[in-house]
């Protein structure tokens, strides 16, 4: 048998058991290190899960305690007072001056026993006669069910649909450079057909009904449609006047201009039988009513409501899940 050159290479006959071993040493480490990750991960998740459910809640229950608290303003028993409502801004079903808040608070008012009679207090330009008439016709029902005097206090403007609601008071205090009246209705637009001829533009309108498109800016005015809706606000326009002259009676000195759309000023507005006399809030209050303590009925928009106005029905949505899934953590 020869004997082996020590310079050629040997091979192992068996097992090295050390590598193995290596190897599974270095799996157990990434797997630990892996299950460390998760689990800080995990706790990491909950934290946040937590936290976001309890905001949830915050937020539902500010919405809630908003809400009570809305309608519970001015139903707690008074003393005697003078209850005050304010209409401030556009008269429109979206805003602060709605038919709904405006009445709501109305009916507030005048079924609390304290309250001695009711100030409404204006400055606004006016807006959707709707509203304004569905106002004016529940200040003259609760009047007449409650047999208590309703008094407008005019700020700066009293115009159009906020002269609508204004004329169903007993009597109208305005400052002398108030500007009150604007008795008239509108409809205002554009018309663009000649901007489009020059721009080379298309109109390309399809309808179903020949006068579905009626006062569409981008089409030519058609004097059939421009008649119908001059009839329309000529009704309307009527059934203005027809409120006027019901609220204000014999104190209405009417001339040309009365119902044209013009406004005065409060002094003028007076001599003319628009308004009554000079006067502010703490005076109606206190030489009028003969209530000094002024007491706000008005239906304002709270912290909650903003909050729900804001978020949204994501709000209601984040909260309901976050009760259901409360039990269940651990």
């Amino acid at each position: 048998m020869t004997p082996q050159d020590p310079t050629e290479p040997t091979f192992s006959q068996g097992p090295t058991p050390a590598a193995p071993a290596a190897q599974r040493t270095q799996w157990d480490s990434v797997v630990e290190r892996f299950a460390r990750d998760y689990l800080r991960d995990r706790r990491s998740e909950r934290r946040w899960r937590v936290f976001f459910r309890l905001l949830w809640l915050l937020l539902f229950g500010l919405v809630v305690w908003g809400f009570i608290t809305a309608r519970h303003v001015g139903s707690t028993p008074n003393g005697p007072h003078t209850a005050l409502i304010e209409l401030r801004g556009e008269i429109d079903s979206e805003s602060e001056a709605s038919a709904e808040k405006i009445v709501g608070a109305l009916k507030t008012a005048f079924e609390d026993r304290g309250s001695q009679a009711v100030v409404l207090r204006i400055d606004s330009p006016g807006g959707s006669p709707v509203q304004a008439g569905i106002i004016n016709e529940e200040i003259r029902r609760l009047k007449a069910k409650h047999q208590k005097r309703v008094y407008v206090v005019v700020d700066d403007v009293c115009a159009s649909a906020a002269y609508y609601v204004a004329v169903a008071a007993d009597e109208i205090y305005v400052d002398k450079a108030s500007l009150v009246g604007s008795i008239g209705v509108l409809i205002d637009s554009f018309g663009f057909t000649g901007a489009m001829e020059k721009l080379g533009i298309e109109r390309r309108l399809i309808t179903a009904g020949e006068n579905k498109g009626i006062l569409d800016p981008f089409s030519p005015i058609n004097e059939r449609q421009r008649a119908h809706a001059q009839e329309m606000i000529d009704q309307v326009h009527q059934q203005f006047i027809a409120v006027v002259r019901h609220g204000r009676g014999s104190r209405l000195k009417e001339n040309p201009d009365t119902f044209s759309g013009l406004f005065w000023n409060g002094q003028k507005a007076i001599e003319i039988g628009l308004a009554d006399r000079i006067g502010n809030l703490d005076f109606v209050a206190r030489e009028v009513v003969k209530a000094e303590e002024v007491i706000d009925y008005t239906q304002k928009e709270n912290v909650a409501e903003r909050l729900a106005k804001r978020f949204g029905a994501s709000i209601g949505d984040g909260a309901v899940r976050a009760l259901m899934s409360i039990a269940p953590l651990r």
